[in-house]
């Protein structure tokens, strides 16, 4: 299976970016997808994810009641809608597929499929 990230860019502070995440070879059915993000010098991180089948989501504390990850099952896309973005999201942001239960969602060895990442820098 390959991932497609795309979406990203630069943007001002309190701005909106919606990134999204296509799959092809095989559809997500069965499969959670998630969103990490790593800034330079930093380790990659958790942001959310969804269960494919279910609908089921968790979110990093530092993105709740901003980020939003969404699926359109038609177009075998994960999306994750940022608002209020702050300078501190400025990240390469990567979409990953995997299998797992709920709690392991947030931890890379979860995801077995990455995508190529996609940039977002948010100016202050």
């Amino acid at each position: 299976v390959q991932l497609q990230a795309s979406g990203g860019g630069l943007v001002q502070a309190g701005g909106s970016l919606r990134l999204s995440c296509a799959a092809s070879g095989r559809t997500f059915s069965g499969y959670v997808v998630g969103w990490f993000r790593q800034a330079p010098g930093k380790e990659r991180e958790f942001v959310t994810a969804i269960r494919w089948s279910g609908g089921n989501t968790v979110a990093a504390d530092s993105v709740k009641g901003r980020f939003t990850i969404s699926k359109d099952s038609a177009k075998n896309t994960v999306y994750l809608q940022m608002n209020s973005l702050k300078p501190e999201d400025t990240a390469v942001y990567y979409c990953a597929t995997g299998r797992g239960i709920i709690s392991t969602w947030s931890q890379l060895r979860s995801y077995d499929y990455w995508g190529q990442g996609t940039l977002v820098t948010v100016s202050s």
